[in-house]
Protein backbone atom coordinates (compact mmCIF):
# COMPACT_ATOMS: atom_id res chain seq x y z
CA UNK A 1 0.00 0.00 0.00
CA UNK A 2 1.15 3.71 -1.02
CA UNK A 3 -0.08 5.53 1.64
CA UNK A 4 0.10 9.49 2.40
CA UNK A 5 -1.22 12.45 4.87
CA UNK A 6 -3.41 15.22 3.64
CA UNK A 7 -5.84 17.86 5.00
CA UNK A 8 -8.95 17.92 2.16
CA UNK A 9 -10.04 20.79 0.27
CA UNK A 10 -13.52 22.51 0.81
CA UNK A 11 -15.21 22.41 -2.89
CA UNK A 12 -15.07 26.27 -3.10
CA UNK A 13 -11.45 26.36 -3.13
CA UNK A 14 -11.87 23.31 -5.26
CA UNK A 15 -14.14 24.81 -8.21
CA UNK A 16 -12.11 28.43 -8.18
CA UNK A 17 -8.93 25.97 -8.58
CA UNK A 18 -10.68 24.07 -11.43
CA UNK A 19 -11.68 26.86 -13.23
CA UNK A 20 -7.90 28.43 -12.48
CA UNK A 21 -6.48 25.57 -14.42
CA UNK A 22 -8.97 25.69 -17.25
CA UNK A 23 -7.92 29.02 -18.01
CA UNK A 24 -3.94 27.76 -18.06
CA UNK A 25 -4.22 25.15 -19.94
CA UNK A 26 -5.16 26.87 -22.89
CA UNK A 27 -1.62 28.26 -22.11
CA UNK A 28 0.34 25.53 -21.73
CA UNK A 29 -1.62 22.02 -22.62
CA UNK A 30 1.65 20.06 -22.68
CA UNK A 31 1.67 20.40 -18.75
CA UNK A 32 0.02 17.48 -16.71
CA UNK A 33 -2.43 18.98 -15.12
CA UNK A 34 -3.50 17.66 -12.18
CA UNK A 35 -7.38 16.66 -11.69
CA UNK A 36 -9.54 19.07 -9.27
CA UNK A 37 -11.37 16.16 -7.35
CA UNK A 38 -8.03 14.36 -6.14
CA UNK A 39 -6.18 17.67 -5.19
CA UNK A 40 -5.40 17.56 -1.77
CA UNK A 41 -2.81 19.48 0.75
CA UNK A 42 -0.10 16.78 1.53
CA UNK A 43 1.16 16.95 5.03
CA UNK A 44 3.93 13.24 4.43
CA UNK A 45 4.33 10.93 2.32
CA UNK A 46 4.88 7.61 3.71
CA UNK A 47 5.55 5.78 0.38
CA UNK A 48 5.23 2.00 0.55
CA UNK A 49 3.53 0.37 4.12
CA UNK A 50 3.61 -3.39 4.81
CA UNK A 51 0.13 -4.98 4.35
CA UNK A 52 1.10 -8.62 4.22
CA UNK A 53 2.20 -8.98 8.00
CA UNK A 54 -1.95 -8.99 9.05
CA UNK A 55 -2.10 -5.75 9.11
CA UNK A 56 0.72 -4.38 12.16
CA UNK A 57 2.45 -1.16 10.48
CA UNK A 58 -0.70 -0.28 9.05
CA UNK A 59 -2.23 -0.31 13.04
CA UNK A 60 0.96 1.33 14.26
CA UNK A 61 0.50 4.38 12.28
CA UNK A 62 -3.10 4.59 12.82
CA UNK A 63 -2.49 4.43 16.69
CA UNK A 64 0.60 7.23 16.50
CA UNK A 65 -1.81 9.52 13.98
CA UNK A 66 -4.58 8.94 16.73
CA UNK A 67 -2.16 11.00 19.06
CA UNK A 68 -1.62 14.16 17.10
CA UNK A 69 -3.54 16.97 18.74
CA UNK A 70 -3.34 21.13 18.25
CA UNK A 71 -4.84 23.69 20.52
CA UNK A 72 -6.76 25.30 17.73
CA UNK A 73 -7.97 24.20 14.01
CA UNK A 74 -5.48 25.06 11.07
CA UNK A 75 -6.47 28.29 8.91
CA UNK A 76 -5.68 28.45 5.66
CA UNK A 77 -5.66 31.10 2.78
CA UNK A 78 -5.10 29.82 -1.07
CA UNK A 79 -3.78 32.62 -3.37
CA UNK A 80 -1.13 33.31 -6.26
CA UNK A 81 0.42 30.86 -8.69
CA UNK A 82 4.15 29.96 -8.40
CA UNK A 83 7.25 27.10 -10.08
CA UNK A 84 9.29 24.89 -8.26
CA UNK A 85 12.17 25.23 -8.31
CA UNK A 86 11.49 28.81 -9.79
CA UNK A 87 10.17 30.56 -12.85
CA UNK A 88 12.91 29.79 -15.20
CA UNK A 89 13.30 26.19 -14.82
CA UNK A 90 9.62 25.17 -14.09
CA UNK A 91 9.15 21.89 -13.23
CA UNK A 92 6.18 22.28 -10.64
CA UNK A 93 3.11 25.08 -10.94
CA UNK A 94 1.55 25.69 -7.50
CA UNK A 95 -0.72 27.26 -5.81
CA UNK A 96 0.44 28.94 -2.64
CA UNK A 97 -1.14 28.40 1.22
CA UNK A 98 -1.04 31.10 3.45
CA UNK A 99 -1.19 29.36 6.86
CA UNK A 100 -1.44 29.54 10.40
CA UNK A 101 1.94 28.36 12.08
CA UNK A 102 0.38 25.62 13.85
CA UNK A 103 0.10 23.83 10.61
CA UNK A 104 3.49 23.83 9.79
CA UNK A 105 3.98 22.33 13.73
CA UNK A 106 0.87 19.71 12.80
CA UNK A 107 3.49 18.65 10.27
CA UNK A 108 6.38 18.64 12.60
CA UNK A 109 4.44 16.56 14.91
CA UNK A 110 3.55 13.95 12.15
CA UNK A 111 7.29 13.71 11.87
CA UNK A 112 8.06 13.07 15.46
CA UNK A 113 5.33 10.40 16.03
CA UNK A 114 5.77 8.34 12.65
CA UNK A 115 10.04 8.48 12.78
CA UNK A 116 10.28 5.68 15.36
CA UNK A 117 7.65 3.34 13.23
CA UNK A 118 10.44 3.90 10.29
CA UNK A 119 9.49 6.80 8.17
CA UNK A 120 12.22 9.26 8.34
CA UNK A 121 11.75 12.61 9.20
CA UNK A 122 11.46 15.57 5.86
CA UNK A 123 14.99 17.12 5.74
CA UNK A 124 13.29 19.89 3.75
CA UNK A 125 11.03 22.68 5.14
CA UNK A 126 8.04 22.18 5.40
CA UNK A 127 6.07 24.93 2.75
CA UNK A 128 2.11 24.60 2.34
CA UNK A 129 1.07 24.53 -1.21
CA UNK A 130 -0.97 22.54 -4.09
CA UNK A 131 -0.03 20.63 -6.70
CA UNK A 132 -1.75 22.10 -10.22
CA UNK A 133 0.78 20.76 -12.77
CA UNK A 134 3.62 19.24 -13.50
CA UNK A 135 6.41 19.48 -16.45
CA UNK A 136 8.54 16.30 -17.84
CA UNK A 137 11.75 18.49 -18.51
CA UNK A 138 13.19 21.30 -17.02
CA UNK A 139 13.10 23.37 -20.09
CA UNK A 140 12.34 22.08 -23.92
CA UNK A 141 14.18 23.60 -26.64
CA UNK A 142 15.13 23.04 -30.40
CA UNK A 143 12.08 20.83 -31.93
CA UNK A 144 10.42 21.71 -28.59
CA UNK A 145 10.54 25.38 -28.95
CA UNK A 146 6.37 25.27 -29.02
CA UNK A 147 6.55 23.88 -25.69
CA UNK A 148 8.75 26.43 -24.57
CA UNK A 149 6.60 29.39 -25.49
CA UNK A 150 3.76 27.86 -23.73
CA UNK A 151 5.69 28.06 -20.75
CA UNK A 152 6.79 30.96 -20.98
CA UNK A 153 3.23 31.88 -21.80
CA UNK A 154 2.05 30.10 -18.44
CA UNK A 155 4.97 32.27 -16.19
CA UNK A 156 3.60 35.24 -17.51
CA UNK A 157 0.14 34.59 -16.55
CA UNK A 158 1.10 33.41 -13.25
CA UNK A 159 2.95 36.77 -12.64
CA UNK A 160 -0.15 38.59 -13.08
CA UNK A 161 -1.64 36.09 -10.91
CA UNK A 162 0.11 36.49 -7.47
CA UNK A 163 -2.37 37.96 -5.78
CA UNK A 164 -5.43 36.27 -6.96
CA UNK A 165 -7.18 35.13 -4.35
CA UNK A 166 -8.99 31.36 -4.59
CA UNK A 167 -10.39 30.81 -1.17
CA UNK A 168 -10.07 30.03 2.41
CA UNK A 169 -10.72 27.46 4.60
CA UNK A 170 -10.32 26.91 8.51
CA UNK A 171 -9.83 22.89 8.93
CA UNK A 172 -9.68 20.57 12.18
CA UNK A 173 -9.32 16.86 10.47
CA UNK A 174 -6.23 15.27 8.56
CA UNK A 175 -6.91 12.01 6.40
CA UNK A 176 -4.56 9.01 5.77
CA UNK A 177 -5.13 7.72 2.05
CA UNK A 178 -3.92 5.02 0.01
CA UNK A 179 -2.70 6.03 -3.63
CA UNK A 180 -3.61 3.67 -6.13
CA UNK A 181 -1.56 3.91 -9.57
CA UNK A 182 -3.59 3.20 -12.39
CA UNK A 183 -2.92 3.60 -15.88
CA UNK A 184 -5.61 6.94 -16.00
CA UNK A 185 -3.45 7.99 -13.30
CA UNK A 186 -3.37 8.14 -9.53
CA UNK A 187 -6.82 7.19 -7.17
CA UNK A 188 -7.06 7.93 -3.75
CA UNK A 189 -9.20 5.78 -1.40
CA UNK A 190 -9.41 7.69 2.18
CA UNK A 191 -8.56 5.02 4.90
CA UNK A 192 -9.63 6.94 7.88
CA UNK A 193 -9.98 10.39 9.12
CA UNK A 194 -8.45 11.97 12.12
CA UNK A 195 -9.74 15.13 14.53
CA UNK A 196 -6.51 17.32 15.75
CA UNK A 197 -8.49 20.24 17.07
CA UNK A 198 -11.57 21.41 18.46
CA UNK A 199 -14.98 22.04 15.69
CA UNK A 200 -14.04 24.80 13.38
CA UNK A 201 -15.53 27.68 13.54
Amino acid sequence: MRLFIAIDLPDEVRNALAELMAELRQKCPEARWVRPEGMHLTLKFLGYVKDDDGGKQLASIRTALAAIRSTSAVDMRFRGVGFFPSAHRPRVVWCGIEASPNLAQLAADLDHVLEPLGFPPEKRAFIPHLTLARFNEARPSGKHARSASGREELVRAAEALAAREFGATRQTEFHLYESILKRSGAEYRKLETYTFAGEAA
